[in-house]
């Protein structure tokens, strides 16, 4: 496993992420137990949830799986560098209009212990914000974040979705503080998917923000089964439709990948790496076998003339803003 800093800070995370988003969900609890351990004997120590993780009624299942993996010791929890979310709306009854989606001082205090309960821990290395709420002011947000630090509850600032002016504006706040600010940006980037080519990976290199790429593999449909057959109520009418409009292009990158030798999944985890301005892509698998699977990604290298092939396949916005629309 390689591995690099997370943005400005000193702390080292792996260069593949695990995501857990199927835990609890897609993946049953021992199997979620097995995939960590052998997550921690490949070298991968950056780990991914969010409190929402479980869904609806069960929003915080995920959590509770990660916690209960800790429990059972042997330096687990030592040896992770844990990542959740805070933002959305986790069914809390109790908590009146604050259960709605959105970021403010309260909801990161409350939402904070909820995870640091289920995740049976006293600490989280990086908390981040699910969503951007322009309707909460940095001087709350910061101030929140700051607190937690202080009581050893938080290591680090991260987020989520932000926009170019967002990641800006946050690290503009959190210097006039004196604070480090955030040291991640988890963004939607694969080669389908390539916009935030324009602001966002420019930015987030620029102002010391290290990107997480999200859906690396467009929901799958870069992993290669988006050509074969689908099993029988294994796909929706939407997903086919995306998949008939885009066939030449995944036909054309599964002929580049057999040539490469390599499969389509680990070229396209591949290609996410190739950005100066990424530390990690998220992998989501709901297997062992499939973790497993993942982990040659960050041995292959993309020669230049294969980039320029993938350039012509998957045609990005041009370069960076505004030379990419304007004189």
């Amino acid at each position: 496993m390689k591995y690099a800093s997370l943005g400005r800070s000193g702390m080292k995370v792996s260069k593949l992420c695990l995501g857990t988003m199927n835990f609890g969900v897609n993946t049953e609890e021992q199997e979620a137990f097995r995939m960590m351990d052998a997550a921690l004997d490949a070298g991968i120590n950056f780990f991914d949830t969010a409190n929402i993780y479980g869904w609806g009624e069960n929003a915080g299942r995920t959590e509770e799986i990660i916690g209960k993996w800790f429990s059972q010791g042997g330096g687990r929890r030592e040896k992770v560098v844990l990542a959740t979310k805070f933002y959305g709306d986790m069914n809390d009854q109790t908590d009146g209009p604050n259960t709605k989606e959105g970021l403010s001082g309260y909801k990161l205090r409350r939402h904070l212990e909820g995870s640091l309960r289920r995740l049976q821990t006293d600490h989280i290395e990086l908390y981040q914000m699910h969503h951007v709420d322009r309707n909460v002011s940095w001087d709350e947000l910061w101030e929140a974040y700051r607190i937690a630090m202080i009581q050893g509850k938080i290591g680090y600032a991260g987020s989520s979705n932000f926009a170019a002016r967002d990641l800006v504006k946050a690290q503009y706040e959190a210097k006039n503080r004196g604070m480090l600010g955030l040291v991640s940006e988890q963004h939607r980037y694969n080669l389908l998917c390539r916009m935030p080519e324009l602001e966002v990976l420019p930015a987030a290199e620029e102002h010391g923000i290290g990107v997480v790429a999200w859906s690396p593999l467009s929901g799958g449909l870069l992993g290669g089964n988006a050509l074969k057959p689908p099993v029988s109520g294994s796909r929706t009418e939407s997903t086919q439709e995306w998949i008939n409009a885009h066939r030449a292009q995944l036909e054309a990158f599964s002929k580049l990948c057999q040539e490469l030798g390599e499969s389509e999944a680990n070229v396209a985890l591949a290609w996410t790496l190739q950005h100066p301005a990424m530390t990690a892509p998220i992998i989501g698998p709901r297997t062992v076998s499939q973790l497993e699977g993942s982990l040659r990604a960050v041995e292959i290298e993309l020669s230049e003339e294969v980039l320029k092939k993938l350039d012509e396949i998957f045609p990005g916005p041009g370069g960076e803003a505004p030379q990419a629309y304007a004189w």
